[in-house]
């Protein structure tokens, strides 16, 4: 659906985006994360043809933003961080505005503005002004205004910023609902939110992406190994570690020190592709040992981005 081959964008000396290649496949939903100043932004206005490039190419479907940048935008609904609203004007007379600029008429238009104010959850709203609304309801508004044309891609920025966990929550779902049958990029600081909305996660920093997976790709543990600790009672830190050196799986076992007395704590590494947990059980389960922890390091998205993207 979508290709990014060595895509660049400097301010005067400064290069905001660094030669970014990506592909996102059509009925994904993609979520771009970084830290402020990131070019997840700039990256976005790229992709709807915003702006221009300094190099590298965007091919949507069979156009390249040089040769058919209309016809890209034509595919391309975009809902920037600050929904560009008219406040003054009533819900629905705003998108039968927005229907009309579209080349919509009679049922037809009536028709999809009906669609998008059931899809957004805009029915109670029609009849307000847009100066009125809280931030939540005006997200939904511009969603709607993205939503208009019907494109095949959808791109967001930012679209929970700034909202309560309620209206994050109804934003998320809408996601979800539209994401059945369109492509979306999104990008957020809310980590949370990418791993409960996204089939994928691209971070960025510095311009440049460091990481690009399904979240369960993404934190799995580190040089492919995880780490099992476990804590045991009745036997000697040294008589743990070379009967768990034996467990078929273990790359290394060491002791670790205790607070608890007459506690024995103990790391065990192993690779991240084979759950040991039954096979260290077993192990203690023959001796006479008391187990009292078995536990297994774990590592979410948040930890992932911190990792990365800190200095």
């Amino acid at each position: 659906m979508i290709h990014v081959e060595g895509l660049t964008k400097y301010y005067d000396d400064f290069c905001a985006v660094d030669h970014i290649d990506l592909d996102i496949k059509g009925g994904e939903i993609v979520g771009l994360l970084g830290p402020n100043g990131a070019g997840k932004t700039t990256t976005l206005r790229m992709l709807t043809g915003y702006f221009q490039p300094s190099a590298g190419d965007i091919q949507v479907k069979t156009h390249s933003i040089y040769e058919n940048a209309l016809a890209i935008k034509r595919l391309i609904g975009y809902l920037p961080e600050s929904a560009p609203l008219y406040k003054s004007m009533i819900v629905y007379d705003y998108l039968d505005h927005v229907a009309r600029i579209r080349g919509m008429s009679g049922e037809v238009k009536q028709r999809r503005i009906v669609e998008l104010a059931d899809m957004c959850a805009l029915r109670g709203i029609m009849h307000k002004t847009i100066d009125t609304l809280s931030k939540g309801l005006k997200q939904r508004v511009g969603l709607a205004h993205a939503m208009m044309s019907d494109p095949e891609i959808l791109i967001l920025d930012e679209p929970t910023s700034g909202l309560d966990p309620n209206q994050i929550v109804e934003i998320r779902e809408i996601i979800k609902k539209i994401g059945r049958e369109k492509t979306v990029i999104l990008s957020t600081h809310i980590l949370s939110e990418a791993e409960a909305t996204c089939d994928r996660i691209v971070i960025i920093n510095k311009g440049r992406i460091i990481a690009d997976g399904s979240t369960q790709q993404l934190t799995a543990s580190k040089d492919g190994e995880c780490q099992i600790q476990l804590g045991l009672m009745g036997v000697a830190a040294e008589e743990v570690v070379a009967r768990l050196q034996t467990v078929p799986g273990v790359s290394r076992a060491m002791a670790l020190g205790s607070d608890t007395p007459g506690i024995v704590r103990c790391s065990v590494v192993s690779r991240a592709d084979r759950d040991i947990r039954p096979d260290l059980y077993a192990a203690v389960k023959a001796t006479d040992w008391v187990l009292v922890e078995l536990s297994q390091e774990t590592r979410n998205l948040e930890t992932i981005f911190r990792e990365l993207t800190r200095e």
